[in-house]
């Protein structure tokens, strides 16, 4: 078992993960429907100058482009064979680009939701979803990641699942969620409900926290939850870059790298200790949160006054606590950005 992320965390402040995968790749040539995951064999250089990107751009840590590498994701594409091989592959990639750097840099082996719904909502059972992601955390050990991270996850149940399978394939892990739906994932689970699972869990991840949901400010309320409830695990922040808006046929998220880096030194003075980009997050805006991580002093916690003053409105004026939060509402998983 590698401590490649725990040593970085021990020596380090704060780790700058990367930005966006999806976004990205779209600039590429990536299409619309198109499964990512398959570009690991048909486009390897565009997959390298995806990670290249974010070394370049500063990140002391990197995701591989496999988040919809489960059989259940693959089979839209009929691909559910080669699970092994295409995190394998991604790994492979990542392993190379990182072992080049002149510096340590971790390669995290992306594993995204299955887009079933578990039982007993829905009909995927706790088994197969271990199964499931055991055979995608053994290909990307294979492909030699440091470390697995489970990403835009909604519901506790697949939550559990994964710990468990990571458990199998013997390998250190991270772990985030949505909180899309004032405050809460699409499931309900809180900010609070997450610490206490991440807790509970035989297997617990290195680091948890939150990635995607809305805006960046609505991302640091829920570090900002996570903190309040004492929790000593790393939190992780990966944040939207902005607010996504259709611009000439185009999704457009409108964050600036200068707002970004004001989020980064943010989320580091909410609590978080690994910090990242989520959706419409590029190298540009990863330069921008370099620079400000390393050049401006820790402050102290904002006030969420003082997040929105900077950062823009919550899409809700709900954290998920009260008793005006939403009800949760099955849906299927979706794609990183």
């Amino acid at each position: 078992m590698t401590d490649k992320l725990q040593s970085m965390l021990d020596s380090h402040d704060v780790l700058l993960a990367d930005g966006a995968t999806g976004t990205n790749l779209f600039n590429m040539g990536l299409m619309s429907g198109e499964a990512p995951e398959l570009w690991n064999v048909d486009q390897p250089k565009k997959i390298t100058a995806l990670y290249q990107g974010a070394v370049d751009a500063g990140s002391d840590l990197f995701l591989t482009n496999t988040f919809g590498g489960t059989a259940a994701r693959l089979k839209l594409h009929d691909a559910q064979k080669r699970v092994r091989e295409l995190s394998r592959v991604g790994a492979e990639l990542g392993r190379d680009v990182a072992d080049k750097a002149e510096r340590p840099v971790i390669v995290a082996g992306s594993v995204g939701p299955t887009g079933e719904i578990m039982e007993p909502v829905g009909t995927l059972s706790h088994a197969l979803a271990v199964e499931m992601f055991h055979e995608q955390a053994d290909g990307l050990r294979e492909g030699g990641v440091d470390v697995l991270w489970l990403e835009t996850i909604s519901a506790p149940e697949e939550y559990r699942a994964a710990a468990e399978a990571f458990a199998l394939a013997g390998l250190p892990w991270c772990g985030t969620m949505s909180f899309d739906t004032a405050g809460r994932t699409m499931m309900g689970v809180t900010s609070a409900d997450m610490v206490a699972m991440v807790d509970g869990l035989d297997n617990g991840p290195i680091g948890f926290g939150a990635n995607c949901g809305t805006g960046a400010s609505d991302l640091l309320r829920t570090v900002l939850g996570f903190v309040a409830q004492g929790t000593e695990r790393p939190i992780i922040a990966k944040g939207n870059a902005g607010i996504p808006k259709y611009v000439d046929g185009h999704i457009h998220y409108d964050g600036t790298p200068e707002l970004m880096g004001d989020y980064a030194v943010m989320a580091r003075d909410c609590g978080a200790r690994i910090i990242g980009g989520c959706c419409g997050t590029m190298p540009d805006h990863l330069r921008h949160m370099r620079e400000a991580l390393d050049t401006r002093p820790r402050g102290e916690a904002p006030t969420l006054d003082q997040i929105t003053a900077v950062l823009g409105a919550f899409s809700s004026a709900s954290d998920g606590t009260g008793d005006e939060a939403p009800k949760p509402r099955a849906r299927r998983g979706r794609r990183r950005a």
